[in-house]
């Protein structure tokens, strides 16, 4: 039986895959779950119809590869079906290990990144499949021998971000992040076993980093996104602490279960987690209220109802008279201790740079044949060096 069914994608149409098993990959329980995981964190508190999922956007990137695919094969280079396969299976998993809200809760559920534990869930999958994911983990990695395939997964012009900053802007209705893929995806080359684009998609490429640029200021670390997520994280870390500290009862939710530190063992975490989605967490928020504790309580009520805290983002890191103030006015509201009071408090700072010279450069393929950085080219417009704000976020005093 053909099971290659046709998607219809909000960005891309009518949309469909070469092989069998990445319907396979995608039925998978694992895959499945990316249904349930948030693309943009909480960034749908600032735009509304930011709703959208990490399973829709695997599935764009895992299209605009296709595309790729087809595009370098008609230029004379070899890339064999297995290859091929390869390229899309490891785009397809790029993002399985995401865990709730996506990058809002990295490291604060279990400490591991995001891309340890996608390789961790494709290697279990693999072994599910007889071992026909292995040239596709072997390009996720890194140690596919034709590096220009893992450049498409990840490097700073890769499938994935190409399809997020399409998929993130049609969704949150920020024009200024739209990208001229179709453009960029044709101009795709290789030289040297290196990913490349020819000359006449320089200003394509220009538009791109420069959306990218704003897509991170103006969406995902908008100042109501980092209030949001900076909330939600304490409340994790505050639960994990009275979960610890056996202040709360235990129960055997799966949140619960992967926030106990004496849960050691790689594969029951693993197995644990991939049971975990946004879903679990909105429900213990709701839920917060019985285990009466003021903090839990407060940070719950705020991300249910959107009470948001008081954020305040600047270039300068804060004085410290000026969080001592904020400290005192808070303990006269609340009448907490020094040590509650701290726990409402949230500092910290978000980084980001529209195109970074210091790691694997955009190369351009000129008409002579030569090939050089994107650097050589760009003009004032795109910023390359690393921007920071620092942000505080607290209760309203007044």
């Amino acid at each position: 039986m053909n099971r290659r069914k046709i998607i219809n994608d909000p960005i891309y149409g009518l949309i469909s895959f070469p092989f069998e098993l990445l319907y396979d990959i995608i039925d998978h329980p694992s895959f499945q779950r990316l249904r349930r995981i948030s693309q943009m964190g909480l960034s749908t508190y600032v735009y509304p119809g930011a709703t959208h999922s990490r399973f829709s956007h695997a599935l764009g990137a895992l299209h605009l590869m296709t595309i790729a695919i087809q595009t370098l094969r008609s230029k004379g280079h070899d890339i064999s079906d297995e290859e091929y396969l390869g390229a899309c299976v490891a785009i397809l998993l790029h993002d399985i290990g995401h865990g709730p809200f996506s990058h809002a809760l990295e490291g604060i559920i279990i400490e591991d990144s995001h891309e340890n534990i996608s390789l961790q869930l494709m290697q279990v999958i693999n072994n599910e499949l007889n071992g026909q994911l292995s040239t596709g983990i072997s390009i996720f990695k890194g140690q596919y021998h034709k590096k220009f395939l893992t450049q498409l997964v990840s490097s700073q012009l890769d499938v994935d971000r190409m399809d997020y900053l399409t998929r993130d802007s049609y969704f949150s209705g920020v024009a200024e992040g739209v990208i001229g893929y179709k453009r960029i995806l044709s101009m795709l080359n290789v030289v040297d076993n290196q990913l490349v684009v020819e000359e006449k998609g320089i200003f394509s490429i220009e538009k791109f980093l420069v959306s990218r640029h704003i897509m991170y200021w103006q969406v995902y670390l908008h100042k109501t996104s980092i209030v949001a997520e900076q909330m939600l994280k304490s409340y994790l870390i505050r639960l994990k602490e009275l979960v610890n500290s056996n202040k709360i009862g235990f129960n055997q939710s799966v949140l619960l279960t992967l926030l106990r530190s004496k849960l050691s063992d790689k594969a029951n975490i693993l197995s644990s987690f991939i049971k975990l989605d946004d879903v679990d967490v909105y429900h213990n928020l709701k839920i917060a209220g019985n285990f009466a504790d003021p903090i839990l309580e407060l940070l719950s009520k705020g991300i249910l109802n959107r009470q948001l805290f008081k954020v305040i983002l600047q270039k300068a890191s804060f004085e410290e008279d000026f969080v001592n103030n904020i400290h005192s006015e808070l303990q006269n509201k609340f009448g907490f201790n020094d040590e509650l009071i701290e726990k409402l408090i949230l500092t910290g700072s978000e980084k980001s740079r529209a195109y970074n010279t210091d790691y694997q450069e955009i190369n351009i393929l000129k008409k002579n044949g030569s090939v050089k950085p994107i650097s050589d080219f760009l003009d004032i417009l795109v910023n390359v060096n690393e921007i920071t704000k620092h942000y505080m976020c607290f209760p309203k005093i007044n």
